[in-house]
This record gives C-alpha cells, structure tokens and sequence, in this order.
C-alpha cells in the first residue's frame, strides 16, 4: 500500500511538471484617450453639416496630425454657464482626458451679471481640477460691443482671471479669427459656418495636443 501511494504521489508531482504554465496576464491595452468639448451651440455645431462641428472637425484634424484620440460632443445649443454647471458630472465622465471648457457667449448675449458668469465657471473650473487624469483648456469668449463698454470690462477678464487662478491653459478666443471675419459665419454672423469651424479648429489645435500629452504624462 505505501509502494502504491508513493507511486500515486511521483506520478502526480511528474504531471504537474508537465502541465502547461498558466499564461502571463496580459497587460489592458492602453486606452484611447477621449477629448470632450463641453460648451454651447459653438461646440454642438448649430447650423452646420454632418462632419462639420467642432468636435468632428477636431477629430479629424488630430487623426491627420497623428494623434489617436476620440472626442466627445458636450455641446448643448443656447446653454449658459449655470446651465453648464448644472449638467457637469453627467455631461462630462470622470474618464475625460481632456474637457475644452467653452462657455459664456449666450451668458453675455443675454446681458446675464458678469459675476453670475465669473461664480458659474470659477464651479465649473474647480471641478474639474479636482479630477488628478483631466487636463482642462478654458476658452474664453468676448463681450458683443452692443453690451457696452461697463459690461465688456466686467465680462471680458473673467477668462485670463480664472485660467490663471485655476493654472489651466487659455484658448483667449473661441471665434479667433472668425468672429466679423467675411465668408466664416453662417447668416446670423454669430454661429461659424463649416470653413469658420475649421479655422478654430487649427487654431486651437497646437493647444489640444499639449494638454493630450500633459494627460499622458499624468
């Protein structure tokens, strides 16, 4: 009986040497990182074709530049910043590698306090400083000349000021380049048409693809 046993236990201990080794985990595989562009109708792409909004012109400049990136339209027509503020944590995942801030232009056409605008987007900054993966681009907006000079020099500061306190990277203008600009907007001179688009989106993009390498190195 021992003899038996003692055979039992060589045969055993010999097919556990034989037996395949259990295959190495392998590593995930390194996720793509997602750009959101949260914002108003400037991002949602108000009047133009499909292909032709903000986020789809962008993905497809980074895709040319090489980068690999998908980007994520937040954008929501007519939104003001208390409206950004509020949709926030569902409109934007805690997985965003990248979020363009860019709201307030519907804050200022709407004659809507300065401070109002300054506390909603001081949240909204804050916020999203608090995610330790997320790189933060503020685009800022002018003030429409019609609201007067008072209103422009409570409103139009409220952009450097928060990029600086914030530490976050200034895109100083979304229509940059645009804004008055012949054959770049759509008939009601306040929305860009699809070559308007594009220029913000070479504009900005050098700025992009920092904050998408900042994102990596976080």
């Amino acid at each position: 009986m021992a003899r038996f046993q003692s055979l039992l236990l060589f045969v055993t201990i010999g097919l556990g040497l034989l037996a395949p080794l259990p295959a190495r985990a392998q590593a995930p595989a390194p996720a793509t990182p997602e750009i959101v562009a949260f914002g108003d109708s400037l991002s949602a792409g108000y009047g133009v074709g499909p292909g032709e909004s903000f986020p789809e012109q962008l993905a497809a400049a980074l895709v040319k530049a090489g980068r690999s990136a998908s980007v994520t339209n937040a954008g929501v027509s007519g939104d003001t910043t208390t409206g950004g503020l509020a949709r926030l944590d569902w409109s934007v995942p805690e997985t965003a590698s990248v979020v363009i801030v860019e709201l307030g232009a519907n804050d200022a056409l709407r004659g809507i306090s300065p401070d109002v605008t300054r506390r909603n987007l001081d949240a909204i900054l804050a916020k999203l400083k608090t995610r330790p993966a997320t790189q933060v681009i503020l685009a800022g907006m002018i003030a429409p000349p019609n609201m007067g000079a008072d209103y422009a020099s409570a409103f139009n500061p409220i952009y450097p000021d928060l990029a600086k306190q914030y530490d976050v990277p200034l895109y100083p203008f979304f229509l940059d380049g645009v804004a008055s600009v012949e054959g770049m907007n759509q008939a009601d001179y306040m929305h860009p048409n699809a070559r308007g688009v594009g220029v913000i989106v070479e504009r900005i993009l050098p700025l992009v693809m920092e904050a998408l390498d900042a994102a990596k190195g976080a």
